[in-house]
């Protein structure tokens, strides 16, 4: 890695770590601390979710219009004012106003770092950049969530003051950290002022191979992150007798397995075609939501009950660990010159309507609805196998297998000297849309 990916990276760190550090708190505080009571907790949940889908359709455009690194700093500091006005604000108002800046700034993040990631990687190395990425954002999302609760005291209002302080702290040492980035090239295109934005998502939505990528993205994510603190937690207590202590095992579990298995199953991936890679993620999650059944809706002991959510969530992590070297570089292998930003966000926004969608379907159906819930989901993981065999037939073969790039250069080097066959051609020239 180059120093801006190094400081790419930190950033991506300690932006998952300001995020670990508070957001799980976030009701507790609203609730109870601040005495504002459960409906103004559940809105405060609701506007970081709403600020994200608002502000993700701009942040896209202004990317591709000023750069990455601009729109990363400008949503920095919003998320430092938002969590510092968040963590002093006594009244409902001031409450809100404050979660929809702290969400709104959060959620700009994600795809500026992304698309910093694709202008700082080729397309050989880009792989193993969102793997990097990934690893370090479950790892600052762990370890902010647990010295995060080490801090708070629900009978202490300063407590969680302090607390919401460090994460603007951190966002704005962040400031500092990615104003030193210098990107080796500018991402901004030709005349991409004078575009309008409605000319721009219109290219995009021409595109059907990102069409149906964003489909599958709304899948993957409804189906598995958006039940994870919902439904299915939701499912394993009510279901299968889970207490908490497991619960919180059974997420450790996650964390832990991409933990180990993220850079041991990038050399599988990276050899195989990303189409087959999601389909079988998807076989994968059939897998773990075939074993969910079996911890609610079995006959086994408590013991094998809990066994079986545990590792639910543990095949749930290696499916993740698969998806974050394939999906977010083919976003931007699908991107033309320039537009990485654009369909970063896009993708983005489509994550963030699933997450939203997700657990309001799940969550009741999870508690009350247990057989229904586990034959839905079996069902949506089954479908993710469906949908990525379908988006491998509208992709190049060097999108769907980058591998086949480095095999092409080897056969037209061999070919000049006169010994090697034709290497095959590709149409499409790569960025470009099929």
């Amino acid at each position: 890695m180059g120093a801006a990916m190094r400081r790419i990276h930190v950033g991506n760190a300690l932006s998952a770590f300001g995020l670990g550090f508070t957001v799980p708190y976030l009701y507790v505080y609203v609730a109870q601390v601040r005495g504002l009571g459960a409906m103004t907790a559940g809105l405060v949940l609701a506007v970081f979710a709403v600020a994200a889908l608002v502000v993700l359709p701009f942040a896209g455009r202004a990317i591709v219009r000023r750069g990455p690194l601009p729109v990363l700093l400008t949503a920095l500091v919003t998320a430092a004012l938002g969590a510092l006005s968040l963590g002093l604000a006594g009244n409902a108002t001031a409450v809100l106003l404050s979660a929809a800046a702290l969400g709104a700034g959060q959620a700009v993040m994600q795809p500026a770092l992304a698309t910093m990631i694709v202008d700082c990687s080729s397309a050989d190395t880009r792989s193993r950049a969102f793997a990097m990425q990934f690893f370090l954002q479950n790892l600052g999302l762990g370890v902010g969530g647990l010295i995060g609760g080490h801090l708070v005291d629900t009978s202490s209002t300063a407590s969680f003051t302090l607390l919401f302080a460090i994460e603007a702290a951190v966002f704005l040492l962040l400031v500092v950290v990615m104003a030193t980035v210098r990107l080796p090239h500018s991402p901004r295109v030709e005349g991409a002022p004078s575009q309008s934005a409605k000319g721009s998502w219109k290219q995009l939505l021409g595109n059907r191979a990102m069409v149906q990528l964003c489909v599958l993205g709304f899948v993957l994510f409804f189906a598995c992150y958006g039940q994870f603190e919902s439904g299915l937690s939701a499912y394993g207590v009510e279901a299968a007798g889970i207490s908490t202590s497991a619960l919180g095992t059974a997420l450790a579990a996650n964390t832990a397995m991409i933990v180990v298995a993220q850079f041991a199953v990038l050399r599988f991936v990276e050899r195989r075609r990303r189409s087959r890679v999601i389909a079988a993620v998807g076989i994968i999650w059939a897998v773990a939501w075939l074993t969910a059944g079996y911890a609610g809706l079995g006959h086994g002991s408590q013991e094998m009950a809990t066994a079986a959510f545990v590792s639910t969530y543990a095949l749930f992590g290696l499916g993740e660990a698969m998806l974050s070297p394939t999906v977010a570089p083919l976003v931007a292998d699908l991107a033309p010159e320039g537009m990485a930003g654009q369909y970063n966000s896009a993708f983005a926004l489509v994550k963030q309507l699933a997450l939203a969608v997700g657990p309001a379907v799940g969550g009741p159906m999870g508690a009350s609805l247990h057989t229904p819930y586990i034959v839905t989901f079996l069902l949506f993981s089954l479908g993710i196998t469906a949908l990525a065999i379908r988006l491998g037939s509208h992709l190049t073969p060097v999108q769907n297998q980058p591998s086949l790039r480095k095999s092409r250069v080897v056969a037209t080097a061999s070919g000049a000297r006169g010994t090697a066959r034709p290497a095959t051609t590709d149409p499409h020239p790569h960025g470009a849309t099929p």
